[in-house]
């Protein structure tokens, strides 16, 4: 789990955190899926920034990844289609070797969660299990239904828009724990130069922490953002401790990540 103050040059900042992790099989292959956060196209911290998300395209292109995917579905009452012609893709879209992938748009598998309790299946595309590797980058931001949003909830967006309805309806941090057992990305990038401390997940009160994230375990870095939104006052979850957060709590029991790890702050 690695952390480091942002600069300018975001390629480098990145180049540098995954240097640090201890495991750099994420960079082995040749094609790659990167899961931003499209959810609306409201702007960040609510949705990916652009230049984060060039930054990272730049970065896989250095290591030489011959097929690079940007995939991801809007929220189930937005228009994905709509959302992502929004983020005004088309100068990273212009890269060679990039593609725009709409969810919504795409072949499905549906999968069994292994020991579901609360989410007992999901359909996710099936691109997921034809790419060398996966990486997310989720947004540091507070939710007004799920307390909080990181890598974890970042998950949601590999739904279909019916399946999320139903999602929503009730223990929805247990499901978003639960759906992490059926997808493993091989890399998280947490972008947390701006967060949420209180609303969200598309509006609310803005902090600068400054902060880029680096891990390979989404328990971990969902953890660090959590102690993040805590060192601004008047933050909506300064009376939650980490492991205690429902997403969180079940996805230790289910082994998807774990709460003992090491923080290098670069």
């Amino acid at each position: 789990m690695i952390k480091k103050k942002a600069s300018e040059n975001l390629k480098e900042k990145i180049k540098v955190l995954t240097e640090k992790l201890q495991s750099n099989t994420f960079l082995e292959g040749e094609s790659v899926l990167i899961k931003p956060n499209f959810n609306t196209a409201d702007e960040f911290p609510a949705s990916t920034s652009l230049d984060f998300l060039e930054a990272t395209v730049d970065f896989l292109l250095d290591n030489n990844f011959e097929r690079i995917i940007i995939g991801d579905s809007s929220t189930f009452y937005k228009n994905s289609g709509k959302v992502i012609a929004r983020k005004n893709l088309e100068k990273i879209e212009e890269k060679d070797s990039v593609e725009i992938v709409n969810f919504d748009n795409c072949k499905r598998t549906v999968k069994a969660i292994p020991k579901g309790k609360y989410l007992k299946k999901a359909s996710i595309p099936s691109l997921v299990d034809e790419v060398d590797q996966i990486i997310y980058l989720p947004c540091a931001k507070t939710h007004f239904h799920a307390e909080y949003t990181g890598s974890l909830k970042l998950s949601v967006g590999l739904m279909p828009g019916k399946e999320k309805i139903l999602f929503h309806i009730r223990n929805l941090q247990e499901k978003i724990a639960e759906l992490n057992k059926i997808i493993q990305p091989d890399l998280v990038l947490m972008d947390a130069r701006k967060c949420f401390i209180n609303g969200g997940p598309v509006k609310g009160t803005v902090r600068k922490p400054n902060e880029l994230l680096a891990s390979t375990d989404r328990v971990a870095i969902d953890i660090e953002e959590v102690k993040l939104i805590h060192s601004f006052p008047g933050n909506s979850l300064e009376s939650r401790k980490p492991v205690e957060i429902p997403q969180i709590k079940r996805a230790i029991e289910m082994n998807i990540g774990s709460s003992n790890y090491q923080l290098i702050n670069l």
